[in-house]
């Protein structure tokens, strides 16, 4: 009866992002493709290299910076270049494009049409190169442009770059000394300008000049302040002495009790030595009169006489003094003139301090009155020059400026006629071009090349190879593809010419619709990783009492017999009684690995009546044997025995005799014989070739299988890191047990 297992589904597993590892598993499944791949680049490669021409490459480095660079003009114009030509800031994108123009190639062209006559400009082009040198630590671009020239005759190479290099140094020669004419042109346009504004200033100042008469205002201006200070210093000055000179004067007069003219006479008079004789006569006489009045009158001749010798004396005394004085007259009485003429040293003295101090008076006061006239003097020419000065400060900077400005235009013009008869250059060549070097073809860096492109190229079609094929290659492909388990990955397994070694083949054939017994002898470490598999399918099936098993695959492969038969192997080692049975009757397999006999088998028993629990012979329990039920004659119509009432009826019998019935049916895809003899078992088990199925093949036969009791795919033939089994040692393998014959 069918059975049905409606828990088997699981979530579908997620695509998986290819790693490293799945990717070198691509390159080695396709290592033939990637090595005729590789390995033909490489030889056209060095083919290649071999028949082609050297070729050769000269270079010469060019420094594009100007030698005429202008100059700052900071007097009396700012911080501003002047007569400077815009050309002169060096734009090297500019000067790069400008060098590489048409004109300028075809000059060079042209200079070497005699020695190689089919030069042109397309050639040129293709072989000439101009780059702009950059700085390796900080990627700045430099003024430096590299000329670069490939060819397969080195001479040529030189040849090519030394005509460029003078046509570049002609043409830049050429425009330097256009740029400094047009300089030079505007300097004189300026120079005629600023001539005629320094003749029109100067005619200015001059004519103010003339009409102020004056020289220098400013300077004139500072010297009258100047002259003014210096008399108001003298005027204080004098006035202080004239206060001092008033007050000795009042001191010497108020000493002498006489006034500064009668000081002066009684000076003279006192320092006359005939005056002084005189007045001793007179003082004489004047004695021998006192002397006589006393004795005498004054009527007695001798008294008479001697006053008339007094008179007669002071008579001679008064023309002595109008002569020592000058001539001048005097109304003085007698006594007066004998008194004035009477001074002391000390009286003398003070009278002569008192005429000099008189006169010194009137010398001070007659200066300070010549000091006023000229402080107002001054003070009024003073008061007329802040609008003299106002009128020449607005002359004057206008004719230094302009005189300036001519200077600096006369010196500017002077150097550019320097500049044009040195003729400065804008681009330096600082490497020479050199002989050309050979730059290839190098054979070694060819063949790596050739190697690393032939590398990508088989990689490249390795893995197009590989997306291609649809073939399943790996336990994560099978996982990504179904949303079932997938139970275990073994080795490809193979029966020997002579099963010998693993099962013990009976000594006969049989005469009767009976199964064939075998007995398990020993297992290689390859058949025992069955083991594992077959308890992990024990384990997937949700029925207590798992009785029943089928094996397919969804195309023909001859493995699912051999797994059958490894499986059966497995679970009679552990104790149970198993029957396979090879359900495939379009194509059956089993007998044919297991050189058995076919003339009677499963077909024989859907097409007869015959009760087949007493036509199948048991072994003793606890025994490695497996009863074999072949597949029989090929009938005409199989399908029609599998879905009959005697497959379910015999499977039921065999589930009741047997601890495990595994069944070896037919393919999925294409036929229906696997879901039929699938309707009967507990549980399937699909096997994946790897290599032989495909993912669509795998994933059709999954869903067809999945609406029955499919419990998981198996791995086959799976390499050695898709399965973890680690065999033990060979001494731990199981020994040869007799052959026991039924």
């Amino acid at each position: 009866m069918p059975h049905t297992n409606s828990n088997t589904q699981v979530n579908p597993a997620m695509e998986k992002e290819p790693g490293y590892g799945q990717l070198f598993a691509v390159l080695i499944r396709r290592l033939p493709w990637l090595l005729a791949i590789f390995i033909t680049t490489v030889g056209i490669a060095g083919i290649i290299t071999i028949f082609t021409k050297p070729t050769y490459k000269s270079s010469m480095q060019i420094l594009v910076e100007s030698n005429y660079r202008g100059r700052d003009q900071k007097e009396g114009f700012g911080k501003q270049k002047e007569f400077t030509d815009a050309y002169f800031v060096v734009d090297t994108v500019t000067q790069l494009n400008l060098m590489r123009t048409s004109g300028l190639i075809q000059k060079a062209i042209e200079q070497l049409q005699a020695d190689y006559p089919d030069m042109s400009f397309q050639k040129m082009q293709r072989s000439f190169v101009l780059t702009q040198i950059r700085d390796k630590e900080d990627n700045v671009a430099t003024k430096i442009f590299l000329a670069e020239y490939t060819d397969q005759d080195p001479v040529k190479t030189q040849k090519v770059l030394e005509a460029v290099r003078q046509v570049y140094l002609d043409y830049n020669k050429k425009q330097q000394e256009e740029r400094l004419k047009k300089g030079l042109k505007v300097i004189r346009d300026q120079l005629k300008q600023v001539k005629n504004e320094v003749r029109i200033a100067e005619a200015n100042l001059q004519k103010f000049r003339r009409s102020k008469n004056l020289i220098n205002p400013e300077s004139q201006a500072q010297a009258l302040e100047q002259a003014l200070n210096k008399i108001q210093q003298e005027r204080r000055s004098t006035r202080s002495q004239y206060e001092e000179a008033i007050a000795r004067y009042n001191s010497l007069q108020e000493q002498l009790k006489r006034t500064p003219q009668n000081a002066l006479i009684s000076s003279r008079l006192s320092q006359s030595t005939r005056y002084q004789k005189l007045l001793n006569e007179i003082q004489k006489t004047e004695l021998a009169i006192a002397q006589e009045r006393l004795r005498f009158t004054d009527g007695t001749p001798q008294v008479r006489k001697l006053i008339e010798q007094r008179n007669s004396q002071v008579r001679l005394l008064q023309k002595e003094v109008s002569r020592t004085l000058g001539g001048a007259t005097t109304t003085t009485s007698n006594l007066n003139i004998l008194q004035k003429g009477q001074l002391g040293e000390i009286d003398l003295n003070l009278a002569k301090e008192l005429v000099e101090t008189q006169t010194n008076i009137l010398a001070l006061r007659a200066r300070d009155q010549g000091l006023i006239k000229k402080e107002e003097s001054l003070r009024t020419t003073i008061k007329q020059f802040p609008t003299i000065l106002a009128e020449y400060s607005r002359l004057s900077p206008q004719v230094k400026l302009s005189r300036e400005r001519l200077q600096q235009l006369l010196k500017a013009e002077q150097e550019l006629r320097q500049e044009l008869s040195k003729g400065g250059f804008d681009w330096q060549v600082v490497e020479e071009p050199l002989l050309g070097m050979k730059i290839g073809p190098n054979l070694r860096q060819n063949l790596l090349l050739g190697g690393v492109v032939g590398l990508m190229l088989g990689s490249i079609t390795a893995f197009v190879r590989d997306a291609s094929d649809d073939s399943v290659r790996t336990t994560a492909e099978i996982e990504s593809r179904i949303s079932l388990p997938v139970l275990g990955a073994i080795p490809k397994l193979s029966l020997n010419q002579s099963p010998d070694s693993l099962v013990q083949l009976p000594g006969g054939k049989s005469s009767e619709t009976a199964s064939q017994t075998i007995q398990v002898l020993q297992s290689t470490p390859r058949w025992e990783s069955l083991d594992l598999l077959y308890k992990n399918i024990e384990l997937m099936s949700l029925d207590s009492k798992f009785k029943s098993l089928m094996i397919t695959a969804a195309i023909e492969d001859r493995g699912k017999s051999t797994m059958a038969l490894g499986l059966a192997m497995s679970a009679a080692r552990l104790h149970k009684k198993v029957l396979l049975i090879d359900a495939n009757l379009r194509a059956p397999n089993l007998h044919k690995q297991l050189e058995l006999p076919n003339e009677q088998g499963l077909s024989t028993l859907l097409t007869t009546e015959v009760t087949s629990a007493n036509q199948i012979s048991v072994p003793s329990s606890g025994s490695s044997y497996i009863d074999i039920l072949t597949a029989g004659p090929i009938p005409t119509d199989p399908a029609h025995l599998l879905s009959s009432p005697r497959m379910v009826q015999l499977m039921a019998e065999f589930e009741e005799t047997y601890d495990l019935v595994i069944v070896d049916a037919s393919p999925v895809l294409g036929l229906v014989d696997a879901l039929l003899t699938a309707s009967c078992c507990q549980s399937v088990v699909m096997i994946a070739s790897m290599g032989k199925v495909s993912r669509t093949q795998l994933a059709q036969a999954t869903e067809i299988l999945n609406r029955l009791n499919l419990i998981g795919v198996v791995a086959n033939e799976a390499s050695n890191s898709n399965y973890s089994y680690v065999p033990y040692n060979q001494r731990n393998q199981l020994k040869l047990q007799p052959v026991i014959e039924e």
